[in-house]
């Protein structure tokens, strides 16, 4: 059953009367809305196999947190004999064994085929929280509110777990460049029975400290709010004290949980920032693109993330909001005329899942730009050659670069109809890092694969 839709007024400069109305309203129904899902249960019975999922999750995260208080191998990064970390920072715990091969048959890649979404190449900022303890802070993070690292069903994804109102604030994402981009993935879950809210600011400040806390940030800025675990979001633009643009009826499907909310939604979010051009996706849905969304005079050096209304959640229905694999790059280089008239292209912007060589989908937009390359210019050859950081085994890296590189070659193969004969693979493992493997950022740059003019 659908809940009612929550905007709460899209962090406006002043909750004026209409407003506060319209939050009263909506709670009422949502809540009435909740009322009749909890009496239709009792009346239909139960879903055990529901009711265990969900305990499964909830128990994922209170064992993660046992972590800390152990003070075993698990609560840290893994380290081999050899004094080496066993962590892909692509996802997950790396491992000794061979490198899992799933790019043969990825339907969740083809759905991002309309994503022409082209992340940023220099990578300013990676966060996935490897290494960050279970039930700790992260160094290079800021909040308002409480805040912690988990992890879920024994996973080794760690997540960021907002517990309360308020936002969190990278403080590696500032003095925004015209073209940068920003991804990150958000887990959400509404089984409370009140109001509730989500939303990230890109703004301009003064002091992003300062701001953080607050609501109306007026002189610049850029607020996308959705509403918890619906379909239902909106944005609102402001510039100089002024409210510039605004759309609060904007219908994003993969923000809806399954189950009126009981479950968990995961999405993978794309920002993608071309001087005063915006472009937002949700899971490779195009939902925002707005050719004025910036000033061009203003300097945006803040962004932050969070929930409004957590508050009203108790221990029995909690509600969740998760954040990681936070992304943040910066983009601009052309990437037809860089392969063909340079002879060499370099991408971060090819992602894969850990230990494997299966493409992520967001993978999608980097691929058909070189693809477009390739088939604009018929005779060129290329080789593609893998690149790892130094995680793991070398063996294993060797490897696993060996078979990304045959992935890609693959890829451009069965979804852009790119001869194989134009493609030769390699791959170089760890060998030849152009960044340091002793920071995230280092490691996020390592993560590579190169295109090399025949």
């Amino acid at each position: 059953m659908k809940k009612t839709m929550v905007l709460i007024g899209l962090f406006c400069s002043t909750m004026v009367f209409g407003q506060e109305t319209l939050l009263e309203r909506q709670a009422a129904k949502t809540k009435e809305k909740i009322k009749q899902r909890a009496e239709n249960r009792v009346e239909q019975g139960i879903d055990k196999t529901l009711d265990k999922t969900e305990e499964e999750i909830e128990n994922g995260i209170k064992d993660g947190k046992k972590q800390k208080k152990e003070k075993d191998s698990q609560s840290e990064t893994p380290v081999s004999s050899e004094g080496k970390s066993e962590t892909n920072r692509e996802g997950g715990a790396a491992s000794n064994t061979k490198p899992t091969s799933k790019s043969a048959d990825n339907p969740e890649f083809k759905v991002y085929s309309k994503f022409d979404f082209v992340s940023g190449e220099k990578v300013l900022g990676y966060d996935d929280f490897t290494g960050v303890p279970v039930g700790d802070f992260p160094l290079e993070w800021n909040t308002n509110s409480s805040a912690e690292v988990v992890r879920i069903d024994q996973n080794e994804q760690r997540w960021l777990m907002l517990t309360a109102d308020g936002y969190l604030q990278p403080d590696f994402i500032s003095n925004m460049p015209e073209n940068f981009t920003i991804e990150f993935d958000v887990l959400t879950r509404y089984k409370s029975s009140n109001i509730l809210a989500y939303g990230f600011d890109i703004y301009s400040s003064d002091n992003p400290n300062r701001d953080l806390s607050e609501k109306y940030l007026t002189q610049g800025s850029f607020q996308f709010t959705w509403s918890g675990c619906l379909e239902n979001a909106g944005y609102v633009i402001y510039e100089g004290g002024e409210e510039m643009t605004k759309n609060e009826g904007l219908i994003v499907p993969p923000l809806k949980c399954p189950d009126d909310g009981n479950m968990p939604a995961k999405v993978h979010f794309s920002i993608w920032r071309q001087k005063t051009r915006l472009r937002v996706y949700a899971d490779g849905l195009k939902i925002i693109d707005l050719p004025r969304a910036f000033s061009p005079t203003r300097k945006y050096n803040a962004f932050k993330i969070g929930s409004h209304y957590m508050n009203f959640a108790t221990a029995d229905d909690k509600d969740l909001f998760l954040i990681s694999n936070v992304r943040y790059a910066e983009g601009g280089q052309d990437t037809r005329s860089k392969l063909i008239t340079e002879g060499k292209l370099v991408t971060k912007g090819i992602l894969f899942a850990s230990n494997s060589d299966q493409l992520k989908p967001e993978s999608y937009g980097v691929l058909k730009e070189i693809a477009t390359a390739l088939s604009e210019n018929p005779a060129v050859r290329v080789k593609i050659v893998g690149h790892t950081d130094s995680d793991g085994e070398e063996s294993f890296n060797a490897e696993l670069s060996k078979k990304r590189a045959l992935a890609v070659k693959q890829a451009l193969i069965s979804e852009f109809k790119i001869e194989a004969s134009r493609m030769e693979t390699d791959g170089k493992g760890e060998n030849e890092p152009t960044d340091s493997n002793a920071t995230s950022v280092g490691k996020a740059n390592n993560r590579r694969v190169e295109f090399l003019k025949l």
